[in-house]
């Protein structure tokens, strides 16, 4: 049969050449090697300061730590109440890694780092704040041993 110059022998030819093609580009994708999976992220330590005691339970503070950052900046932001406690420069004064980074980032042994990449949960509090703890000035340690 003929439809306007095309015949039904010349559209079962490029059926057959594009299904063809299509096969020869589904093999050619079975034959790409899959990337190996990415190492598990080693287990992360709860150790902070070994002179300081954290304001919570690990177990506590592994589950709600995210909720009590943002109740505390909820507080400071809408009503300019400014607490210590649940700060996130106390988080980080106390987990800075001091023997290695200094930072709670930065490495697999920073702190917050090592535990989101084992959890798989994104870190982003530290593309505005600061990672590590501010320098304590003289003037600070002396009132504080007053």
């Amino acid at each position: 049969m003929n439809r306007g110059g095309v015949t039904t022998a010349g559209i079962a030819r490029r059926f057959a050449l594009a299904a063809l093609l299509a096969g020869l580009a589904c093999s050619s994708l079975a034959d790409t090697p899959i990337a190996a999976p990415a190492a598990q992220p080693s287990k992360p330590d709860d150790a902070a300061a070994a002179d300081r005691q954290c304001v919570g339970e690990p177990e506590y503070m592994r589950r709600y730590h995210m909720d009590l950052l943002k109740h505390q900046r909820d507080r400071t932001v809408h009503e300019g109440i400014r607490t210590a406690k649940y700060s996130l420069a106390n988080c980080v004064t106390c987990h800075a890694n001091a023997s290695k980074t200094g930072r709670v980032t930065g490495s697999e042994y920073a702190f917050c780092e090592n535990c989101h990449n084992y959890a798989g949960a994104k870190l982003d509090c530290f593309e505005c704040h600061s990672d590590r703890p501010k320098p304590v000035s003289a003037a600070t340690a002396a009132g504080a041993t007053r």
